[in-house]
C-alpha cells in the first residue's frame, strides 16, 4: 500500500500496490502493521457497504464523538464518489478545514479518515457501490452532523444533489451549532 498524507492531519489516501501477471493483478488492501507504522489506528470494529441508486445522491456530513470516536477507511468499488472530510479536533491546526478526493472502482484509492472527522460523499455514478471499514460501532447517541450546504464550509460538490436522507439536510449549520454549545460538545 502507498500512504499518501493529505493537508489534513492524520488523514490519508492509501493506493494500492497492484502486482500484476497474466491473470490480472493482486493487492493488499489493509495491514494492521502498515497502518501502525503509519501512526494509524488499525481496529476494525465494522465493515459497511452502501450502494446509491442514482449519481447526484449525497450521504453525509457525519462523525461519532467520544468516547465513539470511529475511523474510517473508505473505498468506492463500483462506479464513482467524491468524498469529503471535515476536521471536527477543536485542537487541530487544520480545525474545521475540509478535503474532497475522488474514488473510484479503476483507480482503487482509499481515504483513512481519523476519529473527530465529518465524512460525507455523492455519488458520480449511478450504482455506485462504497464499502467501508469503520474503528467504532455505530453509537446513536454520539453521531453528530454538520449540513453538507453549510456556507461556512463552502464545499464544492461536483454535482447537484438528487437525493438526500431527510435527516442530512436537517442537521444544523455550524453557526446555528456554536450559538447553541453544541461545539463545547466535540472536544
Amino acid at each position: 500500500m502507498i500512504f499518501a498524507e493529505i493537508e489534513l492531519k492524520g488523514a490519508f489516501t492509501i493506493d494500492l500496490e497492484e502486482k500484476h501477471d497474466h491473470r490480472g493483478f493482486f493487492a493488499r488492501t489493509f495491514c494492521a502493521k502498515e497502518f501502525e507504522q503509519h501512526g494509524l489506528k488499525p481496529v476494525v470494529a465494522q465493515c459497511n457497504l452502501s450502494f446509491n441508486y442514482k449519481k447526484g445522491t449525497l450521504r453525509g456530513m457525519h462523525y461519532q464523538i467520544p468516547p465513539a470516536g470511529e475511523t474510517k477507511l473508505v473505498r468506492c468499488t463500483k462506479g464513482a464518489i467524491y468524498d469529503v472530510i471535515i476536521d471536527m479536533r477543536p485542537d487541530s491546526p487544520t480545525f474545521l478545514q475540509h478535503f474532497g478526493v475522488e474514488l473510484t472502482a479503476d483507480n482503487h484509492r482509499a481515504l483513512y479518515i481519523p476519529e473527530m472527522f465529518a465524512h460525507g460523499y455523492q455519488a458520480l455514478t449511478d450504482e455506485a457501490e462504497v464499502v467501508y471499514q469503520v474503528g467504532e460501532f455505530y453509537t446513536p447517541g454520539y453521531e453528530r452532523g454538520l449540513r453538507y450546504d453549510d456556507p461556512f464550509f463552502n464545499i464544492q460538490w461536483p454535482l447537484e444533489v438528487t437525493e438526500i436522507s431527510e435527516k442530512d439536510t436537517n442537521w444544523p449549520l455550524l453557526r446555528m451549532m456554536s450559538v447553541g454549545g453544541e461545539l463545547s460538545q466535540i472536544s
